[in-house]
């Protein structure tokens, strides 16, 4: 199937087919038709599955028409300090990636795109929302913040799309959601784009719900078997914790990886292992959420470049690293939830590129292991590193337990 064959206008086609993009993916197969017909989705999709594409592309040929419509009877169609689609995200950095791929995706339209976030002075955000803005990217807190000094008005507004809702959730971006959803008007199109509904996401379903007088949201959801990407090389390395930034280093060394994005949980241990690193001649750098906006936004563009090669990243900080060509991902500390794995493993293997993960497995992860190996229904491969035995054995997963015959 074709993007023209989903419904998209020939200008948002164009565009995507400039940037390489020829065959839609299940998730924008599935939710593109639903938004251009105007009904509610709440939509389920792991990471590097072209969530972003799925809501942005629609909204654009809605909106194109709307303005087409609207020249044809010459009516103005945005008043100042007002938006037509609003895009929460719960980080910067994926604010500032979201509105660049709607500017991307937008470029033969003429329609207006933002995104406003904190870290940064406000003023200017402001001064850009003076004449009116058809689609804003927004983090929460920054969008109360400038909705309380009447910067913007929510009134025209029609569409709301919340972005990466099961993270709002996970970062306490709960209340401020309810408070943003009180303002907005009742009669607009909801969008939830989420890798897992849980509780918390449940409840800003039911949100969207009590403003649709019992029309209630479609849900689609993209199972975790069709999400993993195939093209990615799972495998990991069983470790003692104290000697996993030597083990890191060797990798680097001997197996000459051009580039990796290495996760660790940390803000604290993210500088240590750079220092780590530096002593061991391999330079690398680290975004957290203690850096400022605009150092976080340096690293991600000298990573993005190629001019870093090496960059240490906790969970929520590497949300909005979307390169297109990433190598390999490494899981310096596993995570805790097996959703996160997937989240992070998605930042490799993008749209049909061939990547890595590699996995540091301590004796204290082993449940963590289990849980992931049981929602990938298999096995990682594990391998073993010359000069790096192993003081605490990691067991043997729960998966390849056999029960013994009775005798």
């Amino acid at each position: 199937m074709s993007f023209l064959k989903l419904g998209l206008c020939n200008p948002i086609v164009q565009a995507i087919e400039e940037l390489g993009y020829t065959t839609p993916t299940p998730i924008q197969k599935q939710a593109i038709p639903i938004i251009i017909s105007g009904k509610d989705l709440i939509a389920t999709a792991q990471t590097g599955t072209g969530k972003t594409a799925a809501f942005v592309l629609p909204l654009l040929t809605l909106f194109n028409k709307e303005n087409k419509e609207n020249k044809e009877n010459k009516e103005r169609c945005l008043r100042g300090k007002r938006i037509r689609a609003l895009i929460l995200t719960p980080t910067r950095e994926l604010a500032v990636q979201v509105a660049a791929n709607v500017a991307q995706y937008s470029k033969h339209l003429n329609l207006s795109s933002m995104a406003v976030y904190g870290g940064v002075d406000s003023a200017p955000q402001q001064q850009r929302l003076i004449e009116g803005i058809d689609i804003l990217v927004a983090t929460p807190g920054r969008l109360l913040d400038l909705a309380h000094q009447r910067a913007l008005h929510f009134d025209e507004l029609e569409v709301l799309v919340l972005d990466e809702a099961d993270r709002m959730v996970d970062m306490g971006f709960s209340d401020d959601i309810k408070k943003i959803i009180e303002r907005l008007p009742a009669d607009r199109q909801n969008l939830l784009f989420s890798a897992t509904v849980n509780n918390g996401v449940r409840i800003f379903a039911d949100y969207f719900s009590a403003s649709k007088m019992g029309r209630p949201a479609v849900e689609i959801s993209i199972s975790p078997e069709a999400t993993t990407a195939p093209n990615i090389d799972q495998w990991l390395i069983t470790i003692d914790k104290d000697t996993k930034s030597a083990l890191l280093s060797h990798l680097i060394n001997e197996q000459k990886w051009d580039q990796a994005l290495i996760f660790i949980e940390k803000k604290y241990s993210a500088a240590k292992l750079v220092a780590q690193l530096a002593k061991r001649g391999i330079e690398a750098d680290a975004i957290h959420g203690d850096k400022s906006q605009a150092m976080r936004e340096k690293i991600l563009a000298d990573f993005k470049s190629g001019k870093l090669k090496y960059l240490v990243a906790t969970g929520i900080a590497a949300r909005g690293i979307d390169i297109g060509e990433l190598s390999r991902v490494v899981n310096y500390d596993l995570p805790f939830k097996p959703e996160e794995y997937i989240h992070r493993i998605g930042r490799t293997g993008r749209a049909g590129a061939t990547g890595e993960a590699i996995s540091f497995v301590a004796m204290g992860d082993f449940k963590n292991l289990c849980a992931i190996e049981s929602r990938l229904n298999h096995i990682i491969n594990r391998k073993e590193i010359e000069g790096f035995p192993v003081r605490k054995v990691v067991p043997v997963s729960i998966l390849n337990y056999v029960r013994k015959s009775k005798r």
